[in-house]
């Protein structure tokens, strides 16, 4: 309809408290904003798998929006992913993230299980030779390159394969730079990779927060959004206040580039995502 697109991502949380909380959480943001869907993350080697399906299936019967779940090749064998889309398609769940996730908690490095997947682009060809057309398939994109990757152009080469391989669209890793998600478009279009590319948004909340996640996912930092954060570091509301101010203008940047849609990482909190949405 020509009109801007949202979508959010939500966790499973560790407390029955913090469940209901996302609950209302959940509730109030899909009905101010009408995301185009909403998808819950899957903990390393299924250990959240009961309750993502649990959530996945409550959002999208009681938020009346549509479900993207996540499901990762790290420690799960061909059986475990067989149940757990299995599970998904009892629960009327059409649509699936394939990753291969991140090594799990205590372990540096990723190592394939046995009769596992050693690449989404395998969960990516299971899923669809075991169930057609029956799941919407997305699959992440890295504007700077996976971190294992040798360079952005065999990234690249790697993303066409997962697209070729059946994947309806690609959501990238947060990113803070808006020209380098714009090149990194350009990169696959010029590859060949016609499909949907949604931007993955994470407003900065906290200086440490926002450090963490800075070191885990190597995303590059512009040094104006550094200098603007340097003297407020140690102020939470003032942290919060330019995480908004920013998200508003990348989002202005990427909407006027011709992205139609965006992703927040919320972190399972909303008032930041709101601001945003509201400026």
């Amino acid at each position: 309809e020509g009109l801007p697109f949202y979508s959010f991502e939500y966790f499973p949380p560790k407390t029955n408290a913090g469940l209901i909380n996302l609950y209302n959480r959940m509730d109030r943001m899909v009905a101010r904003f009408e995301p185009l869907f909403v998808d819950v993350t899957w903990g390393a080697g299924g250990s959240t798998a009961k309750l993502t399906l649990e959530i996945s299936k409550n959002a999208q019967n009681y938020c009346a929006t549509d479900v993207l779940m996540h499901l990762t090749c790290t420690n799960m064998p061909r059986d475990s992913v067989k149940d757990a889309l299995e599970s998904a398609k009892a629960a009327g769940i059409r649509n699936i993230l394939a990753l291969r996730g991140d090594p799990p908690l205590g372990k540096d490095t990723w190592e394939q299980c046995e009769e596992g997947f050693a690449h989404a682009i395998d969960l990516v060809k299971f899923i669809r030779e075991e169930y057609g057309d029956f799941f919407g398939i997305a699959v992440a994109g890295y504007p700077e390159g996976h971190i294992s990757s040798k360079s952005l152009e065999e990234d690249v080469k790697h993303l066409k394969m997962k697209v070729d391989a059946g994947a309806d669209f690609i959501m990238t890793q947060l990113f803070y730079d808006v020209d380098l998600f714009l090149s990194f478009v350009k990169r696959c279009r010029e590859a060949g990779i016609t499909v949907p590319i949604v931007p993955g948004l994470m407003p900065i909340s906290s200086y440490n927060a926002f450090k963490r996640m800075i070191a885990f996912t190597k995303a590059s930092v512009p040094s104006h959004v550094l200098k603007a954060l340097e003297p407020i570091k140690n102020n939470d509301a003032m942290v919060k206040a330019y995480g908004i101010e920013l998200g508003i203008s990348m989002l202005k940047k990427i909407l006027a580039s011709g992205i139609p849609g965006f992703h927040f990482y919320t972190l399972n909190l909303e008032k930041s995502v709101t601001k945003i949405l509201a400026g």
